[in-house]
């Protein structure tokens, strides 16, 4: 899978991770997962984290429930979504980022409209 903007974030957190006397186990930075998507997604979120270095100490693979109750008992410092809804929600009860990133509904509208 292709890097996203937020891929160099994850990389650093996770040698930061590695670094740390505990080696990642028991760290006080801990990088969870919590998706809408559900089976097969998770499997190449995994792999393609495990390939950059990243492991993922949590993850919810919620398969379109909603993400507050969650985030509530996770508690992250920060959560990041590349949607506003989940944003919205999300921002109510933790700090919460943007991905700048193009959804395939978002690109549809920036696609070159052909001549008549």
């Amino acid at each position: 899978m292709e890097e996203g903007p937020y891929a160099s974030l994850l990389i650093k957190l996770a040698k930061l991770q590695e670094r740390l006397p505990t080696g990642g186990k028991d760290s006080p930075i801990r990088i969870a997962i919590v998706t809408a998507r559900n089976s097969p997604s998770e499997m190449r979120v995994i792999n393609t984290l495990r390939a950059w270095g990243v492991y993922v100490d949590e993850a919810f693979f919620l398969g379109g429930v909603g993400k507050p109750k969650v985030l509530t008992a996770f508690n992250p410092h920060i959560f990041f979504d590349d949607q506003d809804v989940h944003l919205e929600a999300a921002a109510n009860l933790v700090p919460s980022g943007k991905v700048p990133y193009l959804t395939r509904c978002d690109s549809v509208g920036l696609l070159p409209v052909p001549a008549e």
